[in-house]
């Protein structure tokens, strides 16, 4: 497995600096794919790609120039994650883990790089999965978690070859299938929740060997994680507990009811952004406030936004930086270790949060120094500048749900 490399931890003049500018192994290209989807060519760079879910399929978008390059039709309602090479996304689609090419990719000679840029294709690479859920990348490693056994399967993504075989697993199932996550650490162990389908609360260090080395039962309703610099975080119904050093440590949030459910971490900072909902009966909380978890203190700070968002409003920017997309329609951009709101882009126009989680609603997503945002209402996908705030925009030719980076 290939160790992580973490960022500077030095955040504040780079904000400053940064803010005032205000299972076969064939692959099957999809017919329905445009004329103009590039052929495989040798490129100057790789040519970073997008990928957007539609009610019936998959849009491949040119990350530089907005433009469409595929259309991949598959039923159902799919989910996006990268799958940690820079090249495929895992869709969690009915019967498992399916890998999207997107087309853009590295070939590594000697010294020499080449870079090729092709037509995208939903492979038939497919990790079986009853109820496929989360998709974690980190230390070189990426985990499948099927919610509907309990089965982890742990891959290079390196492996992953549109011609060739699927990459070996190593794999392991906890004691009861559930909805939950495992984070590969970087020695070879594995962090994984335990739970049922009742109820969940606890988080367990595995060593190589897959035993239990450490575990905290202090999280009820675990759900989520988020990588801090040197931590991992999972989001509880009363705060958040971070694994830090090979110890656990729990945050309680100031709220009896406190749920961080979706974080956002950044290799550039030790500081985690959650959302944060106070209302254990709300069928739909519109919360207005986000949470900051210092992973060095353990401690939580709670930003008003004065406007409410949605669990794919979170992001962070290059330099550490917290990003909400607010249903104002204005991209807030948070300095984590003060928690002041240091700029804000307005991008849409307001917007409601619909009834139903599946629905489309505005997404974010973040590439370099670049904020992707859908906009459903208007079948558009905006590119922004988070140094300038310079806005380009597309429209799409279907109406995006989820977006996922390769």
């Amino acid at each position: 497995m290939k160790p992580i490399h973490h960022g500077s931890l030095a955040l504040s003049a780079a904000l400053a600096a940064a803010l005032v500018a205000g299972c076969s192994s064939s692959t099957q290209p999809s017919d329905a794919a445009p004329a103009s989807a590039p052929k495989a060519a040798e490129v100057t760079s790789p040519e970073p790609r997008l990928a957007l879910t539609y009610d019936g399929g998959i849009l491949v978008v040119d990350a530089t120039e907005l433009d469409v390059v595929a259309d991949l039709p598959l039923d159902g309602f799919n989910r996006l994650g990268p799958a940690g090479d820079d090249r495929h996304v895992f869709v969690s689609t009915a019967g498992g883990f399916r890998a999207l090419d997107t087309g853009s990719w590295s070939d590594t000679h000697g010294d020499h790089s080449h870079h090729y840029a092709g037509a995208p294709a939903l492979t038939d690479l497919t990790y079986s999965a009853d109820k496929p859920g989360h998709v974690v990348v980190h230390a070189g490693t990426t985990a499948l978690f099927d919610d509907g056994t309990g089965n982890i399967a742990l891959l290079d993504p390196d492996g992953l070859d549109p011609v060739g075989p699927l990459p070996e697993t190593d794999t392991y199932t906890t004691p009861e299938a559930h909805h939950g996550v495992a984070v590969p650490l970087d020695d070879g162990s594995l962090l994984v929740t335990e739970g049922d389908s009742e109820s969940r609360s606890s988080v367990v260090l595995l060593d190589h060997s897959r035993n239990e080395v450490a575990r905290t039962d202090e999280c009820p309703g675990v759900h989520g994680e988020a990588v801090a610099a040197d931590s991992v975080v999972f989001g509880c119904e009363d705060g958040m507990v971070i694994f830090r050093d090979g110890a656990f440590t729990k945050v309680t949030a100031p709220d009896p009811y406190g749920r961080l459910g979706n974080q956002a971490g950044s290799d550039e900072s030790p500081i985690v952004l959650g959302d944060y909902k106070t209302d254990p009966d709300a069928e739909l909380e519109r919360p207005e406030r986000v949470a900051l978890v210092d992973t060095r203190t353990a401690q939580l700070r709670l930003v008003d936004l004065g406007t409410s968002y949605t669990f794919r409003s979170l992001g962070r920017g290059p330099h550490g930086e917290a990003l909400v997309l607010g249903t104002d329609g204005a991209l807030h951009v948070i300095d984590p270790e003060t928690g002041d709101v240091v700029d804000r882009i307005d991008v849409l126009d307001p917007w409601t949060e619909p009834d139903e989680w599946q629905s489309p609603r505005p997404a974010l997503t973040v590439e370099g120094h670049t904020a992707y945002v859908t906009d459903p209402a208007t079948d558009e996908l905006h590119a922004v500048d988070l140094e300038s705030g310079e806005i380009r925009t597309a429209t799409l030719p279907r109406t995006p749900n989820e977006i996922s980076t390769s």
